[in-house]
This record gives structure tokens, C-alpha cells and sequence, in this order.
């Protein structure tokens, strides 16, 4: 899944600072009042490119762009050569300024992306996207902070799908030296393009989808469809969308106050968290041949910045003298593609207590026969989780870990959705008779046996003991036949 953006900027002192450092000097220098700027034309669509504002100072103050009202602090719009840029201009923020929209965008946003490089030969800035559900009286920071280093501007995807409004804010969290580009804003709906829908909204939060799915067929741009096809690139297609292509099992949402049900998007795989159990309640991903390359296991195990701060941060620590691995959802041979995609996979909302033979052995093998087939030709939609509490390590039986914040649970599972590689596959699924539907539930007990194929079972049972919607993205007639299938555990 990949790409969509928002983009809030702020401004402070102009003409003291750019007689300081004269290659800041923009097309404008005019200072203007930090009152609501009213429009006399309608907003247009995004992406927002900065190329109508003309804010050349960085003293607080709101700025008509096209797609509507933008307040700015500490931030200016910028035309120099040292600007890093699309067109003509591009937002330029300094200290820890900020820009923002004085409007709400139309509810339906399922996807930002935000362009970020370094102006001119400045070093790395840190910056966050932040979201307003309340019409910009409060703002919730969403996904992890940014580090933004180098002349090339890069995009940054946040993914979900927002039912009501929402207005953005972009705040550079790093010091006064280095100074940030921002340009391209991208608010995405499932119809096209983002535009306003007034100032001064109230409520919307940016989660995903349940029961909202389409059932309908999905075309999928990023495949190629020929008699021979071609790998997927994650470069061409969204893999966040990908990732979450079956559906939202929980209904999990990105409202920091949905602590048990908590939405969390990676690129490399899309998260339902409980935080009050320290583990995932399901991941969710997608493989291609694509995503299999030569990048080294990282073992960078780490927590997850993107978590809201008042969640608690599970740590390698955590799980230290347990008698427990640290055992992946997502699999870093899964993604193996590059070194980020693989260190992504050490992150601690991707791991659960796993006893070590479970781990090593069983769910080893399953994830080996499951790249097997991607390197056959094959594609698979995975979603994996466990649920239940307590199960038996190296050391003994144990029901949590870390004073009780990192829950151990009884059983893990896994589906897999595996079909020929190809396009639109949410129809091909409804269509094509050699799809298979692999689904594996396990005792988390150091006693288990090595071979996978002696836990296969069906969708619809793992349903019943985890209480999850899965596959819910499929037609229900769909749905309920690929649910009571009990796959051989061979390839066909």
C-alpha cells in the first residue's frame, strides 16, 4: 500500500532572518495578517503544489492556496534555487514551524502523501503529520516522525480511510539549522482527488474500513496482466492498500482512544494492535516476487515510534530471560527486497511471545513453503495473529511477560490466500477455480510438532475462536466458499 499526503505550515520573523541568510529570500516579502483568509475562488482539487501562494516571509500568518486556506508559522512559500521543488515554489519551514489547513477536506480520504527533501544543502530534519478530528481545535499525531535528509524530494504514504472530515498539520520537530521542503500534498478518495468542504467542520478521525469494503471488483494498477506476467514493484503500486486488500478483520481504527483495536499502517504490513496486551491482535500483508530479493536479516529489534505516546512501548527487554522468541508476524524473509523493508519487520508491534520450537520449527517451515510458491509464480495475501492467554516456552508455562504488559497467547494462526500472479485479484478471487485458502492455527507450546500440515483447518473455524471478520473485503458469496475450505498443504 503506498502513497497520500497533507501538508500545514506556519511562519515567524521574515526580513531579520532572511538579511541573515540572504539565499532565502523568496518572490515576496510581504507580511500579511494572520486573520482567516477568505476566498474568491473555489478550491480546487488536490494535490497542493504551493504554486498560488506567494508568502515570501516567515511571520505567522494564513495564505490562500488553491486547494483553500493554509496557516503558516515559521514557514514560507519558497521559489529560490536552493528550494526543493516540483514547479516553481514549494512550502519551506524552519525551527519547529509548522503549516496547516484552516479547512476540512471532504470525508472519504483514504490515502496522504507528502513530499519532503532538505532545503539546499542543509542536514536532516525530523517532522510529523499530525490530523484534526474537531475541526482544528485539537490535532493527534499520525504514523511515526519523519526524518527528511537530501536534496531529492521524497514521498511519504499515510493510509486509512477517513469517514467524516479531517484537516492536516505538518510540524518540523528538529531544531533551528536545518530548514525542510515540503510540496505535493496528496488527499486521495476511492473517487479521485480531495477538495475542501468548508472551514470550521467538526469531528472525523482517519481510520480504515470494516464492513465499508467494496465488493466490488478492484482493479490493482500496480499489476501488469499478459500471458507471462511481471513481479509486482512497490515502487508502482500502493502497498499499504495491498496490504489490507481482505479486508479490516477488527474494524481497527488510528483513534489513539481505540487502545485495544488501535489501526497501525507500515508500508511493509497493516497492524490491528491491542496495546493493552503489548501484541497484535492480526497483521496483514502481501507477497510478491517482488518483495523477495538479497537484503540481510537487520535483528534491529526496536519499538514502534509511529504508536500514539500514551501507549506503553514494548521493548526487546521485554522479552528478555522469558523463554520466548521474539516471534514475527510478518516475516523479515518475507521482505527481503531492500534494508528498510526488512528492518520494518523488527519493530516490537510486529512481534508476539512465541515458544522457541514453534517459532524455529513450525512456523519456519510454513514461512519457507509460503515464498516457494511466490518464487513459482504464485502470489499470497496473508494475515496472521493469535489470540487467547498463556502458553508454554523454553522455561515453563507463563500467561504474560514484563509485569503483565506483553500478553502470551495460547494459540497463532495464519491464513493464506494464494492465487497465480496476475491482476485485479479481488474479482480473480471471485473467478478463478485454482485459488488456494491455507489456514493453520497452532498451540503455542514448545511440545508442538514440527510439521505445519498437522494443523491445517478453515477460516470459518479460526473466525469462531478469535471472533475476527476475515476476508471480509470479498463478495459474500465469495467469502463463505473460500472460508470452508481445508487446503492439502501441497502445491497444486
Amino acid at each position: 500500500m503506498h502513497s497520500s499526503a497533507y501538508l500545514i505550515v506556519a511562519t515567524a520573523f521574515a526580513l531579520l532572518a532572511c538579511s541573515q541568510q540572504p539565499s532565502e529570500s523568496s518572490t515576496s516579502s510581504v507580511s500579511r495578517s494572520a486573520a482567516p483568509v477568505s476566498q474568491t475562488a473555489p478550491p480546487a482539487p488536490f494535490p497542493e503544489t504551493f504554486e498560488a501562494g506567494t508568502k515570501g516571509a516567515y511571520e505567522e500568518a494564513d495564505e490562500p492556496l488553491g486547494t483553500g486556506p493554509w496557516h503558516f508559522q515559521d514557514a514560507l512559500i519558497g521559489s529560490s534555487p536552493q528550494d526543493r521543488k516540483s514547479g516553481a515554489h514549494a512550502a519551506r519551514i524552519r525551527n519547529q514551524g509548522r503549516i496547516s489547513m484552516r479547512f476540512d477536506a471532504a470525508a472519504g480520504v483514504q490515502r496522504i502523501t507528502i513530499s519532503a527533501a532538505a532545503y539546499g544543502t542543509d542536514g536532516p530534519s525530523t517532522w510529523e503529520l499530525w490530523l484534526s478530528r474537531d475541526g482544528g481545535r485539537t490535532y493527534t499525531r499520525t504514523g511515526a516522525p519523519i526524518v527528511t535528509s537530501g536534496p531529492a524530494l521524497v514521498p511519504h504514504v499515510f493510509a486509512g480511510v477517513a469517514t467524516q472530515p479531517i484537516r492536516l498539520e505538518i510540524r518540523k520537530t528538529s531544531g533551528p539549522k536545518n530548514r525542510l521542503n515540503i510540496d505535493d500534498i496528496i488527499l486521495e478518495t476511492a473517487t479521485g482527488s480531495a477538495v475542501a468542504t468548508g472551514t470550521g467542520v467538526t469531528g472525523g478521525y482517519f481510520e480504515n474500513r470494516s464492513n465499508s469494503q467494496p465488493t466490488h471488483p478492484t482493479p490493482d494498477p500496480g499489476k501488469q496482466s499478459s500471458t507471462s506476467p511481471s513481479p509486482k514493484s512497490p515502487s508502482s503500486q500502493d502497498r499499504n492498500n495491498n496490504n489490507l486488500a481482505l479486508g479490516n478483520p477488527s474494524g481497527a481504527t488510528s483513534d489513539p482512544n481505540n487502545a485495544t483495536n488501535y489501526l497501525l499502517v507500515h508500508p511493509e504490513f497493516t497492524i490491528g494492535y491491542n496495546a493493552n496486551r503489548g501484541i497484535p491482535t492480526w497483521v496483514s500483508w502481501h507477497i510478491g516476487r517482488a518483495d523477495l530479493g538479497q537484503a540481510p536479516r537487520q535483528n534491529n529489534f526496536r519499538p514502534d515510534a509511529a504508536l500514539p505516546r500514551q501507549f506503553y512501548q514494548v521493548t526487546p527487554a521485554s522479552y528478555a530471560r522469558s523463554g520466548f522468541d521474539k516471534g514475527h508476524n510478518c516475516p523479515s524473509g518475507d521482505r527481503t527486497a531492500n534494508l528498510d523493508a526488512n528492518s520494518a519487520t523488527f519493530l516490537m508491534t510486529n512481534m508476539v511471545p512465541q515458544a522457541p520450537h514453534n517459532n524455529q520449527q513450525t512456523w519456519a517451515h510454513l514461512e519457507e513453503y509460503g515464498r516457494s510458491q511466490v518464487q513459482r509464480g504464485q502470489e499470497i495475501y496473508v494475515v496472521m495473529g493469535s489470540y487467547g492467554r498463556g502458553g508454554t516456552g523454553a522455561n515453563g508455562f507463563a500467561s504474560t511477560l514484563d509485569q503483565g504488559r506483553v500478553t502470551v497467547p495460547a494459540r497463532i494462526w495464519k491464513i493464506m490466500v494464494i492465487l497465480p500472479e496476475g491482476s485485479n485479484d479481488l474479482q480473480r478471487l471471485s473467478t478463478i477455480p485454482n485459488v488456494r485458502v491455507l489456514a493453520i492455527d497452532t498451540p503455542n507450546d514448545n511440545s508442538i510438532n514440527p510439521d505445519w500440515q498437522q494443523y491445517l483447518t478453515s477460516v470459518d473455524k479460526i473466525e469462531a475462536a478469535t471472533g475476527l471478520d476475515l476476508l471480509s473485503a470479498l463478495p459474500r458469496e465469495t467469502q463463505a466458499r473460500l472460508q470452508k475450505l481445508v487446503d492439502s498443504g501441497r502445491a497444486q
